[in-house]
């Protein structure tokens, strides 16, 4: 398999060009270092069992000392110090040079009582992601959802994803060293050991609270089982609960998602609400997402063949596996991606909006004429309410399917395009 330059790559490239130094988050194990390590022109490693404690007495005494260094410098594991962010900001200011430092770590969120200046305008910040299909080089990328935003005529593509490719996929995820494995089996224990490793260190590592590892696994298998929806924490309590000996709070259910977001484990998604012709409410619940459908696949406890052999919990972790990827593009193209749905019922899976005010309209199915066709229905259904007097009609509406030959635009204007020949 032919790995792509990471879209996260350019991104950096292109902050680094605007901002004093720029800090990279995302999942423990999406390649945060690695992505800068090919940016930087000097290194410190925070972690380096030789030079770490050297390090800690040298950020007390003389912290500029450890920002001496071609540039970009890179950072890892600078949270352990957290004065360098201060200090940081102190050189970018008297450097007055763009480009100059690059701050990577681990997903555990640094003591903010440590810091004592925002930062604005001297640090840019970059969320790294997981990789998407065209980066894995999994998808043949004969469809532009950047030029989707120009409305062509036409479209003409190819898929060469297989359903059971397609399965495993999902269960592997995009995390990057899942990708160097010679073996599927190796490849898949990525994505179950990057779960056994949030609920054993990481979940309590994320604000130093002791959490229960069993408890940690059933919330987050109540997560996967809800994927895509805008289900309460009322209800992820009452799922729960079958197995709990102990009434368990709201707040601590808050508090066991709002480390897992810390961390970036989950990434719930923010409702759309467009300008409509009529009075419709829109709900404003944000829909429950794993940033990789592999975690939730790992909760469960599911494989490839579990994937095959149950299409409808395939679908679901397929949505997941879609949105990760639209929101790897739609980062490239400064955009956003939302939720629609309104008191009505009426749902659209995805809105992927730019900062210009383009967007498009997007539907989410596993594949099939008939799951199409229920697609395009609600594209079009929700097409006719927005009111383009007060805002631009949809650039595109598009149902993106995971099988299929094919990427095709049909006679009603709406493009049917497999996740497989997608691309930025």
């Amino acid at each position: 398999m032919e790995y792509r330059e990471r879209i996260a790559d350019q991104l950096l490239r292109d902050k680094l060009e605007a901002m004093g130094a720029v800090l990279i988050e995302g999942p423990k194990a999406c390649g945060k270092t690695t992505t800068a390590e090919q940016q930087a022109k000097s290194i410190i490693y925070m972690d380096d069992p030789d030079k770490q404690a050297q390090y800690r007495q040298m950020a007390q005494t003389n912290i500029r000392l450890l920002l001496e260094g071609e540039t970009p410098r890179l950072i890892d594991e600078w949270q352990q110090v957290p004065q360098f962010w201060d200090a940081i900001r102190f050189e970018v200011d008297h450097r007055n040079e763009d480009g100059q430092f690059m701050l990577t770590g681990s997903a555990v969120p640094v003591d903010a009582k440590e810091i004592h200046h925002s930062g604005t305008g001297r640090y840019g910040w970059l969320t790294m992601r997981p990789m998407s299909l065209w980066e894995s080089g999994e998808s043949t990328g004969g469809v532009s959802l950047s030029e989707l935003f120009t409305a062509p005529d036409a479209i003409s593509a190819s898929n060469t994803l297989t359903l059971p490719r397609l399965a495993f996929s999902i269960c592997r995820g995009g995390w990057p060293r899942a990708l160097q494995k010679k073996s599927d089996r190796a490849a898949l224990m990525q994505a179950t050991e990057y779960y056994a490793a949030i609920v054993n260190s990481d979940i309590s590592r994320a604000d130093n609270v002791k959490r229960d590892v069993e408890r940690a696994k059933r919330i987050m298998r109540s997560y996967a089982r809800h994927q895509g929806t805008q289900v309460s924490i009322a209800t992820i309590i009452a799922d729960i609960s079958v197995n709990e000996t102990e009434t368990i709070s709201d707040e601590t259910i808050g508090a066991y998602l709002a480390a897992l977001r810390k961390i970036f484990v989950i990434e719930d998604m923010p409702a759309w609400n467009p300008n409509l012709r009529s009075k419709t409410a829109v709900r404003t619940s944000d829909t429950r997402y794993y940033v990789d459908p592999s975690v939730g696949v790992a909760a469960l406890g599911l494989g490839p063949n579990d994937l095959i052999n149950d299409l409808n919990t395939m679908g679901l972790f397929f949505e997941t596996l879609c949105i990760r990827d639209l929101r790897v593009y739609a980062d490239a193209l400064d955009g956003t991606v939302y939720h629609y749905r309104d008191k009505n019922g009426l749902e659209c899976d995805a809105v992927v909006h730019l900062r210009n005010g383009s967007y498009g309209l997007v539907e989410i199915k596993l594949g099939g004429e008939k799951l199409i066709e229920e697609g395009a229905k609600t594209l079009k259904a929700l097409s006719a309410i927005i009111d383009t007097s007060r805002m631009k009609a949809p650039a595109f509406r598009m149902v993106l399917t995971g099988v299929g030959d094919y990427a095709y635009k049909r006679t009603d204007g709406i493009f049917v395009v497999p996740i497989g020949s997608l691309k930025v």
